[in-house]
């Protein structure tokens, strides 16, 4: 693949990292900025060569930028999705920083396939509303179970404080007219994303095991960031609260 509508015979995990970004930030036109304001905590609170659990790691978003902004990191990916599996372990073969496991977050035991038993720092973005609160809050005692004593956990996702109806329908209305002309531009959709990865002849395959395994998409929640907060501290935490926040969008840190 030479370009996100191209394929070839080898995939060009390159330009499927790139191609995918590209249809996130049309969603997220802040996406980078958020990934900035991580890791600036992770430096700030787990120092130059953290050890990460990249949680929900999807095509290695974070990693990525993990490693270009602290090269002495390591990190550790999680997911369940092939197709996006496929596109991590491509793009990170031959690094002995990145390591990836196949687990599912439902899973009670999903941990015990990682290579650490603790964490200096537990990274997940726009990949937890797909779980519903309660298994959300069981999830949230695991990861406390596994970042060391000073280490954080960081959640940038989808936050709605359904306190203020007016406000969330005005930001959704304007998001959705960008989002529109973005689209009428050229600019891939999810949906759009997916067709063209089921016609790579390296990525059908996983790719059709990804929709045996979620459908179409999940119907998880998307509580306010004070329910993560409270759950966070329920669970185990010290501190928690947003170190970063959109319109739409929250990035919320808790400190063990």
């Amino acid at each position: 693949m030479t370009d996100a509508h191209t394929t070839t015979a080898a995939a060009d995990w390159h330009a499927w990292q790139e191609s995918w970004d590209r249809q996130q930030e049309w969603y997220m036109p802040d996406r980078e900025e958020r990934f900035r304001v991580m890791l600036d905590m992770v430096e700030a609170l787990a120092g130059p060569a953290p050890r990460v659990l990249d949680l929900a790691c999807g095509t290695g978003t974070i990693t990525s930028r993990l490693l270009t902004r602290l090269p002495d990191a390591t990190s550790t990916g999680v997911d369940l999705d092939p197709a996006l599996l496929a596109i991590a372990e491509g793009t990170f073969a031959g690094d002995r920083r990145v390591t990836f496991v196949t687990a599912d977050l439902k899973d009670p035991g999903w941990a015990d396939a990682l290579p650490y038993d603790s964490y200096d720092a537990v990274l997940t973005a726009t990949a937890l509303h797909w779980l519903h609160r309660e298994p959300l809050a069981d999830l949230y005692g695991h990861i406390a179970g596994l970042v060391r004593d000073g280490g954080v956990f960081m959640n940038a996702d989808h936050m709605i404080d359904e306190t203020t109806p007016r406000i969330n329908a005005a930001e959704r209305a304007r998001r959705h007219a960008h989002m529109d002309r973005a689209r009428a531009d050229g600019a891939l959709d999810w949906a759009e994303w997916w067709r063209l990865a089921a016609q790579d002849p390296v990525l059908a395959e996983p790719t059709a095991r990804r929709f045996e395994i979620y459908g179409e998409h999940a119907d998880g929640d998307m509580p306010s960031p004070a329910w993560h907060a409270r759950v966070l501290r329920e669970k185990g935490f010290g501190e928690a609260r947003p170190v970063w926040c959109s319109p739409s969008d929250t990035l919320l840190l808790a400190l063990k």
